[in-house]
């Protein structure tokens, strides 16, 4: 009998040990952290065995094969030591792969992946499709096809992360929004290494596949010419629509094949610059599937968006508060920026991963009026918008944070949440800032 194990013990882990068992391997899951309740009960009533705060060595290094979870990095001590091994480490989506031959539409970039996941989706189950979904949103893939799920298709975000323990799995429909510096701290603050593994979603692709990207990303051109890509290549642009499958031109959303279809760019339910490129993805995608024009049309004016993703939490005394808690990066929080038409308190920081500010010095004097810096640690935050005379607080936790929101803003002004870092600083997660931002903005 082989032998799995399972690093991190939460959706990805626990839904890989399931799964691990019914094809009949002896799985041992190890977790660094607490193990949440309802993972812990998960893994009791399967007779699963587990242990938490720690890795035991003898426990782990004597594994076939090792699924691990996106979160944790190959530098952490175990991982060194089972890299020392050479044990094969995959992703619980390459694991949950060899299990079905459902068809995939895998979307990953920078930004827009979970809107774009969600709306595809969306789409897909509006028009009477057999479609599950997976990846960083959603239920664990693996847990899925562990319960016998019969889904002729999944739409499933993936993570830089993910992609970087998948080998042998096949996208049948590829999507990459775009590409910018995220998570530079995890490749040795190597954009190239990052960039490479973006690139993976069109690993294994083959002649009967499609691959969706945004022609107007430079870091995507760039990169195209050095793959010998065999899938069909579906660009989309908002710039151009020259050599496009997808573009938006003079008001009007167009997808030009499979088969043509158009609609009014009003009528879109995402509006944003970055949400136009989302909806063309999207689109592509719905119908390279087949959705017909009707349902198609139908689901782009609906979708009701995403939580924690420029989501209007209220207005209270002429404020407008957005909480944009998913924007984990600089460039999804440029895109937060660009699309508002308000003065704007900017609440930013977090956990940095290598951040560059630069990328939204112009809009932060443009639409902001005033900055909230929101972290253990803003020094550098401090450093580098403190001289550009924009009023400023230093708060390090959300009360703090909404009491110098509310002494600043002035009706007609929009505060908006948009770290540009991740969470865990101050936080369990992402989804925590956003909903204790919704929260006190409630009590207002």
């Amino acid at each position: 009998m082989k032998r799995m194990v399972i690093l991190g013990a939460a959706e990805s882990g626990v839904g890989a040990a399931v799964l691990a068992l019914k094809q009949g391997y002896d799985v041992f899951v190890s977790d660094m952290g607490e193990i949440k309740p309802k993972y812990k009960d998960m893994l009791d009533t399967h007779a699963i065995e587990w242990e938490e705060r720690q890795h035991t060595a003898e426990k782990i290094l004597n594994a076939d094969e090792i699924v691990k979870s996106p979160g944790i990095p190959d530098t952490a001590p175990m991982m060194q030591k089972v890299l020392e091994r050479g044990i094969p480490v995959i992703s619980e989506i390459e694991f949950a792969g060899r299990y079905t031959d459902a068809r995939m539409i895998c979307i990953t970039g920078s930004n827009g992946k979970t809107t774009t996941t969600s709306l595809v989706y969306h789409i897909l189950r509006n028009a009477g499709y057999n479609v599950g979904l997976a990846g960083n949103i959603g239920r664990s893939l693996a847990l899925q096809i562990a319960e016998g799920n019969d889904f002729d298709c999944y739409v499933i975000e993936l993570s830089s992360f993910q992609l970087d323990n998948m080998y042998d799995f096949h996208a049948n429909i590829a999507v990459l929004l775009n590409i910018t510096p995220d998570h530079l701290d995890r490749y040795d603050n190597d954009m190239q290494k990052y960039t490479d593994s973006k690139m993976r979603i069109i690993r294994n692709q083959d002649e009967k596949d499609a691959f969706i990207y945004w022609a107007d990303d430079p870091i995507i051109r760039k990169e195209l010419s050095r793959y010998g890509i065999k899938a069909r290549q579906c660009p989309f642009s908002i710039v151009s629509k020259n050599g496009m499958i997808g573009y938006i031109e003079d008001g009007t959303y167009t997808i030009e094949a499979p088969t043509p279809f158009n609609m009014e760019q009003e009528s879109l339910a995402l509006h944003g610059k970055h949400n136009m490129y989302n909806s063309l993805a999207a689109g592509i995608a719905a119908r390279l599937s087949g959705v017909s024009d009707n349902n198609l049309r139908q689901s782009l004016a609906n979708f009701q968006g995403v939580e924690h993703r420029l989501e209007r939490v209220a207005s209270v005394g002429g404020v407008q508060y957005i909480n944009d808690s998913k924007a984990t990066n600089v460039d999804a929080c440029w895109y937060a920026l660009e699309s508002m038409t308000t003065p704007t308190i900017l609440i930013i920081g977090g956990k940095d991963k290598g951040n560059d500010y630069e990328a939204i010095r112009g809009l932060v004097r443009e639409k902001c009026v005033g900055l909230v810096f929101l972290g253990a640690d803003n020094s550098k935050l401090l450093d580098f918008f403190g001289p550009m005379g924009i009023p400023f607080a230093d708060t390090h936790s959300m009360k703090e944070c909404m009491e110098a929101c509310t002494r600043m803003a002035r009706p007609g002004d929009t505060v908006l949440l948009s770290p540009c870092c991740a969470s865990f600083d101050l936080f369990q997660n992402m989804e925590d800032r956003g909903e204790q931002f919704k929260q006190l903005v409630k009590k207002l």
